[in-house]
């Protein structure tokens, strides 16, 4: 099938221009929703939506750089399958328990001449995560088959509201194969089986710890998968050489997974499973997928990379035409770009690309390509597919349990899944504490802020865009440019010569703002520069109060991105889509912002007012993790005022995989090193915790006062 379009997917300068105009929009209106563009967020959600999509562009520009030719490929590849699996929470590898198979019943089929076998099944993929399947083969045998995983979607099924598993929506994928001279196995998924895990974390329920975590259940899956394969190959009506894999939608994603990772895999035809950044992140399709789809983007990968991985293999990608969720263009870039590795293994006529019509559903068309894609290789039959994929049985006859098994792990796995750094166990010696802290240092700047641009990517470009005097105060306001596009303004409040009060060497007061504490200042901020602050009300009195509170000679208030003057939408749903488009660029809103806070403290050495002298940070809630992280990458701080600091990353804003290598106490061990003060000010729970806290006897510059405000 030939696409004259597919070429002109890469950006342009024109195209870009094109797709920003259509991001803006689409950001104002996704999946449907008619929204009002809120006037006080309206250059936010312009600004981050522009950066969404230059950010894009860099990912997509740089999938397969560097790759010229089959011995380039070769050198990669392998690093580039131990990235993935460590994306998918699956380094260090699980081990490899005994599966505990259980048959707990059979069905068998009727009809002359398509007689088949139900089994109805379980194993566990680990202890206690159990795995619900029905495995179908033909009643007769008379030498070992081909074998089919497949791997389930989104489709729920439930019978006197109890759930039977996704595995019996798609019952009629594994009873054609069944009848077609092939064993397949179909397993449920941990959202949707008979065991009714968690797939929306970020997605519904606000588990952004999942990012910290470097979690999602995504690895489940493939780890799931990789061991249904395992389960296939101890079957003695299996040829362990000829296993193919194939699921749709959800299902789709994870024949990706377990494709690109296991080798045992001969054949793929992932269907509605994949499209490139673009769609999820510009187009917002990210917004109609749960977190199963998506790797924790560690390495910045476009989706190419991960389909690339199956090269030589036999490789169909399905789709159809009109599918919302994987837009036909995003499938065709996939292709496409896919195609040039598959070219340098003269393998071209192993890579298909099949487009029907229709929706994203489940069609007769879309298996037909399926079934006979199988059959071409591995069974070497090229033959015209004749039977269709009916369902036979009552979805309730293929339930696996009776009772549920009261030592499973499938609710609960994401608690366990991804190994995690502990606060016990605190270095005692100062010694054994500076060869942690270097460790943890290493793991923050390589796995949790790898999204972080170079800090010579783009100049400071410090320039005072307003200033004015008032009530023995200058006050200016200081643009500085922290990554393209955002060109962000701090102010800063000097008292002047004349009061008396004015220490020339006394640390400059930095204020890290939280949007709260930023709606605290604003109104101040706007009596003295109306025409820039135009988000909050001017307020004189405001102006006054704060005039009277602020301490020492300088005092400057910095808000990152997303914050005050560059705040994005208020709307819940599209705020937390935002944050979720962020890890799909192998960032967070949180690291950006840390690097925001980095940018600023730069910028004021460049300041006169403030040249020379240390800093001391202030900061509460949000902006205090913020500030904590700054002072780990930028010197001249002398002292931290923590404000409501969370103890434990899990309350923490999220950054990705920072609960692999430290919790909150390494943290703030390491800033305490570096500075002269280190003040945390919490109540409740949070100082409970902090006081619980086995601080080593050289960490007597950390304070822990109760916040009484």
């Amino acid at each position: 099938m030939n696409f004259p379009f597919a070429n002109s997917l890469r950006f342009t300068l024109f195209y870009r221009q094109i797709i920003l105009i259509l991001a803006l929009t689409l950001f104002q209106s996704q999946s449907g929703r008619a929204e009002e563009t809120d006037s006080l967020t309206q250059r936010g959600d312009h600004l981050v939506a522009e950066y969404f999509a230059s950010e894009t562009t860099k990912l997509s520009d740089a999938t397969f750089a560097g790759i010229e030719t089959l011995e380039d490929w070769e050198r990669e590849r392998a690093g580039y399958r131990d990235e993935l699996r460590e994306m998918l929470g699956l380094d260090p590898p699980p081990e490899r328990t005994d599966l505990h198979p259980v048959v707990t019943g059979t069905l068998q089929s009727d009809e002359v001449g398509d007689e088949f076998v139900v089994e109805k099944l379980h194993f566990q993929s680990l202890p206690g995560l159990y795995v619900t399947a029905n495995l179908y083969r033909p009643t007769q045998l008379t030498e070992p088959l081909p074998a089919i995983l497949y791997v389930c979607g989104h489709g729920r099924q439930e019978v006197d509201g109890v759930s039977v598993g996704n595995k019996t929506h798609y019952q009629h994928h594994g009873e054609w194969f069944a009848r077609n001279g092939y064993v397949c196995l179909v397993i449920d998924t941990i959202q949707l089986g008979e065991i009714e895990g968690v797939h929306h974390g970020t997605y519904r329920y606000g588990m952004w710890w999942w990012n910290n975590r470097g979690y999602t259940p995504a690895g489940v899956e493939a780890w799931n998968s990789i061991r249904a394969i395992d389960y296939l190959q101890s079957r003695p009506e299996v040829d362990g050489d000829r296993i193919g894999v194939t699921g749709r939608s959800g299902g789709g994603a994870y024949s990706w997974w377990v494709a690109a990772l296991d080798e045992r895999v001969k054949v793929a035809v992932p269907v509605a499973g994949i499209t490139n950044l673009k769609n999820h992140v510009v187009d917002g399709c990210v917004e109609g997928h749960c977190d199963c789809m998506f790797m924790v983007n560690t390495y910045r990968w476009d989706y190419a990379k991960v389909a690339a991985l199956v090269a030589p293999r036999p490789l169909l990608i399905s789709n159809s035409d009109k599918d919302p969720i994987f837009p036909l263009d995003g499938g065709v870039d996939v292709y496409t770009q896919v195609q040039r590795i598959y070219d340098l293994y003269g393998a071209k006529s192993k890579l298909g690309l099949n487009i029907t019509e229709g929706p994203h559903r489940d069609t007769q068309e879309l298996r037909v390509h399926a079934f006979h894609w199988f059959n071409r290789y591995l069974k070497n039959d090229e033959s015209l597919i004749e039977k269709v994929a009916t369902p036979y049985f009552e979805t309730a006859e293929l339930k696996v349990f009776d009772a549920l098994p009261e030592d499973e792990r499938v609710t609960t796995i994401q608690e366990s899944f991804v190994p995690h750094a502990s606060s016990d166990g605190m270095p005692q010696s100062e010694s054994k504490f500076k060869t942690l802290s270097e460790s943890w240092l290493k793991s923050l700047r390589e796995k949790c802020f790898r999204g972080w641009p170079a800090l010579d990517a783009e100049p400071l470009r410090v320039n005072i865009i307003a200033s004015a005097q008032r009530d023995s105060c200058r006050v200016r306001a200081i643009e500085y440019a922290s990554q393209s596009p955002y060109d962000l303004t701090m102010f800063v409040v000097e008292r002047l010569q004349a009061d008396s009060t004015v220490d020339d060497e006394a640390a400059a007061n930095v204020n890290v703002l939280d949007q709260q504490s930023w709606n605290d200042v604003a109104p101040a901020l706007a009596f003295m520069f109306p025409k820039i602050v135009t988000v909050a009300e001017a307020d004189e009195s405001a102006w006054k109060s704060l005039h009277a509170s602020l301490p020492g000679a300088v005092n400057v208030f910095v808000a990152p991105r997303g914050v005050g003057l560059t705040q994005w939408s208020t709307d819940e749903t599209t705020r937390r889509h935002i944050r979720r488009r962020f890890m799909l660029l192998g960032q967070t809103a949180a690291s950006m912002q840390i690097f925001d806070v980095r940018r600023a403290l730069q910028a004021t050495a460049e300041i006169d007012a403030l040249r020379g002298r240390p800093r001391r940070l202030t900061a509460t809630g949000d902006a205090a993790v913020w500030a904590l992280y700054a002072s780990l990458f930028e010197d001249h701080i002398a002292d931290l005022t923590l404000i409501d600091l969370p103890a434990r990353n899990r309350n923490a804003p999220d950054i990705l995989n920072v609960s692999r290598y430290v919790e909150m106490p390494q943290v703030v061990m390491m800033a305490a090193d570096r500075v002269e003060q280190l003040e945390i000010e919490v109540s409740g729970e949070e100082l409970a915790q902090w006081r619980s806290t086995q601080w080593p006897d050289f960490c007597d510059d950390i304070i822990i006062v109760e916040n009484t405000k």
